[in-house]
């Protein structure tokens, strides 16, 4: 992916960095698939503000499971990692929903 950085500036010095997390809902969700297996499913990361294949990256790396990114917007990861992931969205500046 394209690098946003088109001010020249170092990023750690951009004022929008991490602008409008708080305001993205993010909803957590496990289900339960074939051959009672997990997958946790995160939902609500704008993809045009975040880049949702480096967050999913991040995240498997995070809780040492596989994953995906279907439809461009939506992460899955292989297990019940509600908890962790949770932390993880929230030290990043998200808001966060966990549903049972």
């Amino acid at each position: 992916m394209k690098d946003k950085n088109f001010t020249g500036m170092p990023k750690e010095l951009q004022p929008w960095e991490g602008f409008g997390r708080e305001a993205q809902a993010v909803k957590i969700v496990v289900d339960k698939r074939r051959y009672g297996k997990f997958v946790t499913i995160i939902e609500g990361i704008d993809p045009k503000i975040e880049d949702i294949e480096k967050i999913a990256k991040e995240l498997k790396k995070k809780v040492a499971s596989g994953g995906t990114v279907k439809e461009g917007r939506i992460i899955e990861l292989q297990g019940d990692h509600r908890q962790e992931v949770k932390k993880f969205l929230e030290d990043m500046g998200f808001k966060v929903s966990v549903e049972q």
